[in-house]
């Protein structure tokens, strides 16, 4: 499980395009969304700079929670 911070996901769109990034690198991945407080926690088998990049790539670039 890895937890991040998205400063720009605002909007269901958003939920949409991240939903997307993740999806193309793991299919399997589970995603929960925290869009008041700007945060995901993906579940899945790819390492988190792996998710950064799709993240980034996407147009959402995050920051990695600290826990």
């Amino acid at each position: 499980m890895t937890e991040f911070t998205i400063p720009d996901m605002t909007c269901g769109h958003c939920v949409g395009a991240i939903t997307d990034a993740l999806t193309a690198v793991d299919e399997n991945c589970e995603i929960d969304f925290d869009l008041l407080n700007h945060q995901i926690t993906v579940h899945s088998n790819r390492t988190p700079q792996q998710l950064v990049n799709a993240l980034t790539a996407a147009g959402y670039p995050p920051k990695i929670s600290d826990n």
